[in-house]
């Protein structure tokens, strides 16, 4: 991974920006704007799988459909679902302002939306804002275009986030938003991605699908599924290189790894960061059932919070999945104590230290060979306090 500060428009071939629309009332910025200049325009993408789709989603799977991306506008300050047809045509106009301010089609043109679901966007602040944000592309640094995209997508993200990787003669970029909803379901949150390397749509589409299944599929703050979860990849092929698609794909997974934890350590309230590691496993998907199903218990959670080691919440978490195991030959460790011992008592509680933010929860099935590691967060008073006044 490069060192340098690395976002978006690292990869030749891509200018962004962000600006202010005045859609949230605390005046921050709430628009921004990817555009593609090419050569090529390849990309894929992956979405929610909640059923309740917001109207961005809809159009946005129709766009994809061809495997071509010319731009991508996101707004904060509204989510644009379950707004009915009138949210549709309001999403499908906005594609057609991108169209029209940066000569492409609206066919071409993705749209993303997070913030309050069931309310109308306002349209008579998003047209203006996206001529802003098109009159913004290109000037000044190109990384203040794409920081300046990066903050214009957060909603009760309390730090923008982006991540790069540089390749042999390419490379790539990404941005993403999220702190609360955070479950996964093919995608999760909004994430960009941007390379200069030469890859057909297929290609990326493997490579996306791949990466999101080891990065934002096992990132689960919450447990709860957004409506508008979309996770981008968009391909210019400025660079000239057909990447070794090894070395992309351990790249493009790498990137998506790091802004999954990042998405974690902002997660709305968190006092603590969890990793749950379940090893020796019958197969890779038990693995997961099993760290996900103990990152989703609220009793294990309030435990963390608490500075509670309390290793029966982990097994009874753990005793619900449908995982090979015997009872007798669970271990469990925390911050590297092995507190329980083949399914029975282990080392003293008390010598697990969980005054700092960073939690490792290792369980150990003695059923097989194969493992998988889950990242989520405990659950606080101010989750709380966050969530019960969100829409007021």
């Amino acid at each position: 991974m490069s060192t340098a500060p690395m976002g978006i428009t690292t990869p030749a071939g891509f200018d962004a920006s962000g600006i202010t629309a005045g859609l949230k009332a605390s005046g921050n910025p709430d628009l921004a704007l990817v555009r593609n200049n090419g050569p090529r325009f390849d990309a894929a993408a992956v979405f929610t799988s909640n059923r309740v789709a917001a109207a961005p989603v809809y159009w946005s799977r129709q766009v994809i459909s061809d495997g071509r991306a010319d731009a991508v506008v996101l707004n904060s300050g509204g989510a644009n679902a379950c707004t009915g047809p009138e949210g549709f045509a309001n999403t499908h106009a906005t594609a057609e302002h991108v169209a029209t301010v940066l000569g492409v089609s609206s066919g071409d043109v993705l749209v993303c939306s997070t913030g309050l679901i069931g309310e109308q966007l306002p349209m008579d602040k998003i047209i203006p804002g996206v001529g802003a944000a098109a009159a913004a592309l290109g000037t000044g640094n190109e990384f203040d275009g794409g920081s300046a995209a990066a903050t214009a997508i957060m909603t009760t993200d309390t730090v923008s986030k982006q991540a790069g990787f540089t390749g042999t003669g390419y490379s790539i970029g990404a941005m993403a938003k999220g702190a609360g909803m955070l479950a996964p379901g093919l995608a999760t949150m909004l994430v960009v991605i941007t390379t200069d390397a030469v890859l057909d749509p297929a290609q990326l589409d493997a490579a996306l699908r791949e990466a999101t299944r080891v990065s934002f599929d096992r990132a689960d703050s919450d447990g709860c599924m957004s409506t508008n979860d979309t996770v981008i990849l968009m391909s210019s092929g400025a660079s000239g290189t057909v990447p070794d698609l090894v070395e992309f794909s351990a790249g493009l997974a790498a990137t998506c790894v790091e802004l999954a934890k990042t998405l974690i350590s902002d997660a709305e309230g968190a006092a603590h960061e969890i990793t749950i590691r379940t090893f020796n496993a019958a197969t890779e998907d038990e693995a997961v059932e099993v760290s996900r199903t103990v990152a989703r218990s609220n009793l294990f959670k309030t435990a963390i919070f608490g500075q509670d080691p309390n290793w029966g919440r982990v097994l009874s978490a753990v005793g619900t999945t449908q995982a090979a195991f015997e009872a007798d030959e669970l271990n469990v460790s925390i911050n590297g104590v092995q507190v329980c011992r083949n399914g029975g008592v282990g080392d003293d509680r008390n010598l697990v230290d969980l005054s700092g933010r960073q939690v490792l929860v290792e369980i150990d099935l003695n059923a097989g060979m194969a493992e998988a590691s889950l990242w989520t967060n405990d659950l606080t008073h101010d989750y709380v306090h966050e969530n019960s006044a969100y829409s007021s």
